[in-house]
């Protein structure tokens, strides 16, 4: 295994850690990457709308069965989304009418919005990878 070969796999390693870390936690992969500012911009922002979204139409528009699309978006605001839709899905919690699809609109732009923070977090840690030499040639 040469040198060149390590330090590829460790860029690949830091690519994933901060993909994964951008979703689990909104403004991670910022964090991670030393952009502390801009971290804590997107992470208020994105959590913020989330629960502006549930609470203007409750927990119920996290609707893994009625609303697949809906919810597809939400998960990409976190993975503690995968708990709401689960205690939800009961069907405890039925909503309906117009504050409904404001709390589910709401809660979907959150999850969409992370989507894009994670890609760009993404190409961020891309950018900062390691030199190697037949990068300097």
């Amino acid at each position: 295994m040469t040198v060149q070969h390590t330090q590829e796999q460790r860029g690949l390693v830091q690519v994933v850690l901060v993909g994964l870390l951008a979703w689990a936690i909104p403004g991670g992969g910022y964090w991670a990457l030393g952009d502390r500012r801009r971290a804590l911009v997107v992470g208020i922002s994105i959590v913020v709308t989330f629960l502006l979204g549930l609470y203007i139409g409750s927990i119920g528009v996290v609707d893994p069965m009625g609303a697949r699309y809906w919810y597809a978006a939400q998960v990409m605001t976190s993975p503690a989304v995968f708990w709401v839709g689960r205690s939800v899905s009961t069907g405890a919690y039925t909503v309906y009418g117009r504050p409904y699809e404001i709390g589910q609109i709401y809660t979907s732009i959150a999850g969409l919005l992370n989507l894009l923070c994670i890609v760009n977090a993404l190409y961020m840690a891309h950018l900062r990878q390691p030199l190697t030499q037949e990068n300097l040639t």
